[in-house]
């Protein structure tokens, strides 16, 4: 049975310029893309649920960042203004926000 110890250590030979809160983050990012803890015992299965959550990660961060800057401008502008568009602007931003927190959390991400 793999330990978490074990899995940063896999992590940091995958990743050696990892920090730290990075190996530890991936640990949890890893952990929760499986069923089974011991599928990441397996270096073939490891290596492409590292690859799986990699890809996922990355278009989750990308959507945030698109979000982050739609929320700022819409920041700038007067509340009592918003049209319906910006209703489902912030709706949108919501779902990403979400999908970031179901990530981390291990639920079941949903389009």
């Amino acid at each position: 049975m793999m330990t978490c110890q074990e899995l940063a250590s896999r992590i940091e030979q995958l990743q050696p310029d990892a920090l730290p809160r990075d190996v530890a983050r991936l640990c949890l990012l890893l952990s929760n893309a499986v069923e089974d803890f011991n599928e990441l015992d397996v270096e073939d299965r490891l290596r492409e649920i590292w690859t799986r959550t990699g890809l996922r990660l990355q278009a989750i961060t990308d959507q945030h960042a698109a979000m982050t800057e739609e929320l700022e401008a819409m920041a700038r502008e007067n509340p009592k203004e918003f049209s319906e568009d910006d209703i489902f602007r912030l709706f949108r931003a919501i779902k990403v926000q979400s999908r970031v927190l179901d990530l981390y959390v291990g639920q079941p991400t949903f389009t």
